[in-house]
């Protein structure tokens, strides 16, 4: 896919999607039974999904610039809002990737065909809507076996992507930090390795052998390229894996060195674009990228941040989630998940303005549990409630009986939310009443920063305080302790 960032954004989101139901001529000569199974088989066009432009001064240049797709989906469960609502975020992670979306349909079948996704009759409709609209990739809503993205491309004569491919192409392409790059290559590699195949004559020719020009670890008895392409994926996939593990190894002393000053932490999580940075900002003033596309964020961002009571504690942004997250990029991302893990609180943010915001939730969750977070505190943020309706706020509220509305935009319930996440911070675990004398403030300091005040009192000797500390601070206390 074109980067994203070489050309202006054309945000048409399928907010509003309705069931285009062609009328064909002669159903009154078809029984039943016979309409319904056509039916349910037939190409479903999804309106509101194009992306093309009416401007004329622009048509040549985005056609330079931008893929041109058509997308196609597999409607197996669920209802025919679903499927939609699934084939709109599909546009949206196309148009996030830098296409153009020309045109979307699914077809309702028990399961994808095992040769072509779709099946052969409906492929061969797909070519000639490929042709039609001038469509130069097909986008499937779905991942793809390496045998259905070859028989599909010979059908429709086009490109074929699938889902896993463009999440991490769009991945690719916001990722900034070393690790960041370092786990979608690993994630890459890890989709592209079953998926090599040769062109030609290049899957049986030969490498070394002679004095030819195929350069060190390259000569020998001979193998095919393929062999030789994948060897060396291989070796790219070992170095990537040491380094993530470096990077980690410096991501745990950080966190330790968290641990040992006793600062509890929050983890951001969420469905990608429910606003997570917004709310990071509002908490913290921060000034993370904040930007109304899919995974702007991929790189966690920690934060400083302090309670109503004084109390302070880490923030940390991660990684927006979707549905059917690739199972490599999950994988590839542990480490930074392990933010979420290690959290003391997990404020969850969704979308209270998304049609489906429940399923949101699910999807967060089950990716939550893959990297084993499920046990962390969580608070449920309903975000965006200035674009929320009433009964939307009402059924989230009924789901999730522990939650904060809040909109980061407006900064409406944000003081709400920062006492939700005081009161459900842990405690520290030791109670002390102690004098500190006004030589030796930095501790009064330390007491307001690590511990948690319970009372306060100035008097002519000193400050007199109540609080609750961890067990190191408390031996830094035991000398002023009151008799």
């Amino acid at each position: 896919m074109t980067s994203a960032a070489h050309h202006p954004r054309y945000s048409a989101r399928a907010d509003a999607l309705m069931d285009d139901a062609d009328v064909r001529p002669g159903a009154e000569d078809v029984d039943g039974a016979q309409l319904d199974r056509d039916d349910r088989a037939a190409l479903r066009r999804v309106a509101g999904l194009s992306t093309e432009t009416t401007d004329v001064t622009e048509v040549e240049y985005r056609q330079v610039r931008l893929e041109r797709v058509i997308l196609v989906g597999v409607w197996t469960a669920g209802t025919v809002d679903e499927a939609e609502r699934s084939l709109a975020e599909l546009a949206a992670l196309a148009e996030t990737a830098g296409a153009m979306v020309l045109d979307g349909v699914i077809q309702r079948r028990d399961r994808p065909d095992p040769a072509t996704y779709l099946g052969s009759g409906k492929a061969r409709e797909l070519r000639d809507l490929v042709r039609a609209a001038g469509a130069d990739t097909v986008v499937c809503d779905g991942e793809l076996s390496p045998a259905q993205l070859v028989r599909l491309e010979q059908v429709v004569d086009a490109k074929v992507v699938d889902r896993t491919a463009l999440i991490l192409d769009v991945f690719a392409q916001h990722a900034t930090s070393r690790e960041g790059k370092a786990q979608v290559a690993l994630a890459q590699m890890q989709y592209m390795l079953p998926r090599l195949r040769g062109w030609g004559q290049s899957l049986s020719r030969q490498m070394g052998g002679g004095g030819g020009g195929g350069g060190m670890a390259t000569r020998g008895p001979g193998e095919t390229k393929i062999e030789t392409d994948r060897r060396r994926i291989h070796e790219k996939m070992a170095r990537l894996r040491r380094e993530i593990a470096e990077m980690r190894t410096g991501r745990e002393l950080k966190r330790q060195e968290r641990r040992r000053s006793s600062i509890p932490s929050v983890a951001i999580a969420g469905y990608t674009n429910a606003g997570k940075s917004s709310l990071l900002n509002r908490l913290t003033g921060a000034g993370v990228l904040v930007q109304n596309a899919l995974f702007a964020t991929l790189d966690p961002t920690v934060r400083r941040a302090t309670t109503p009571a004084g109390r302070a504690y880490t923030i940390t942004d991660t990684v927006g989630f979707v549905r059917h997250l690739p199972h490599h990029l999950v994988e590839a991302f542990r480490s930074t998940l392990e933010e979420v893990a290690e959290a003391d609180l997990l404020l969850h943010v969704v979308d209270g303005s998304h049609p489906a915001p429940l399923e949101q939730l699910a999807a967060v969750r089950a990716v939550i549990r893959d990297v084993d977070a499920g046990d962390v505190p969580e608070l449920v943020v309903v975000n965006k409630a200035d674009a929320a309706t009433p009964a939307a706020l009402a059924a989230l509220a009924e789901a999730e009986p522990r939650h904060v509305v809040v909109s980061a935009r407006t900064g409406q319930g944000i003081d709400t939310l920062r006492e939700a996440v005081g009161a459900a911070l842990p405690h520290p675990e030791v109670q002390v009443d102690v004098l500190i004398p006004y030589t030796a403030g930095g501790l009064v300091a330390r007491i307001h920063a690590d511990g948690e005040v319970l009372a306060e009192e100035h008097t002519a000797d000193g400050t007199v305080l109540r609080a609750r500390v961890a067990a190191d601070l408390a031996a830094d206390l035991d000398g002023y302790a009151r008799t």
